[in-house]
């Protein structure tokens, strides 16, 4: 009992007992955790088989890059907590699986054995693994339900810079580009926005709220049905192209201009 009293006046003693507090507390989470994941998977895809489906696909398609775990290898990132909406999203894109890895992944056709079965069975996989941001539902992405003019200001506040001001992308650096949103569904949008896939930041729910995302969401598909009233849209990229149209239009009528002029002088003389 005195060895006992001694130890527990140690000076040492509220930090082991606090770390041990710490070690229990985190055994007890791991282990919630450990049991919620089949829940949250069938939350993200609607059934818990489909964690295991999801899991044969990812090993057929998926585990050469990012391997058999998904821990990431020299040629995939790991996917452990990227969540559902990111996986969604590369895939219903085309961007993934990869054929050819790159700077950037480019949208494209999706595979012949992509459905949207596969991909909610892959998404469900990935969600079991770590968690993260799941699949946005209908009303979320719904555009009629957002305010297409306050999107706007946060389109041009925080988007234009890469997306040019009617999504139709741009050029960055390291051979990366933004890719043109004309393509992309409202549920693809806001997987990217709370994803960042490549070069694009994450816009959290404290950054960006659902509903400033949904109306970001109603500009984007409305920008793309307006009329370009000055004539031609150039593909919309933006000042740099319609200055260079401008200025070998303008210069080609002179040079036209000075050659009829000197030709009709030539005829009178």
């Amino acid at each position: 009992m005195t060895r006992i009293t001694a130890w527990r006046r140690h000076p040492l003693a509220r930090y082991a007992v606090l770390i041990l507090a710490l070690a229990l507390v985190g055994m007890v989470y791991t282990a919630f955790i450990q049991a919620s994941r089949p829940a949250d998977a069938a939350l993200a895809s609607g059934k818990v088989d489909d964690v295991a489906e999801g899991r044969s696909l990812f090993q057929a398609h998926c585990a050469s890059c990012h391997g058999l775990n998904a821990q990431g290898t020299s040629t995939g990132p790991t996917l452990i907590g990227v969540g559902a909406a990111a996986v969604d999203f590369q895939v219903s894109t085309g961007r993934m699986p990869a054929a050819n890895p790159g700077a950037q992944a480019p949208r494209k056709p999706v595979a012949p054995w992509v459905t949207e079965e596969k991909i909610r069975q892959l998404s469900a996989y990935v969600q079991s693994l770590g968690g993260g941001p799941q699949v946005p539902g209908k009303e979320q992405v719904d555009p009629a339900k957002g305010d297409a003019g306050k999107g706007g200001e946060l389109f041009r506040a925080n988007c234009i810079q890469c997306h040019n001001w009617a999504g139709a992308g741009g050029a960055l650096t390291q051979g990366k580009y933004a890719p043109n949103l004309n393509d992309s569904s409202p549920t693809q949008i806001y997987e990217a926005m709370i994803t960042g896939p490549q070069a694009m930041p994450v816009f959290n729910d404290t950054t960006i709220t659902p509903e400033e995302k949904r109306s970001m969401i109603a500009y984007i598909t409305q920008v793309r049905e307006q009329r370009d009233p000055g004539g031609f849209g150039l593909g919309r990229i933006g000042p740099v192209t319609e200055g260079l149209v401008g200025w070998i239009a303008g210069i080609s009528a002179m040079v036209l201009a000075a050659i009829w002029i000197t030709a009709k002088k030539r005829q009178k003389s």
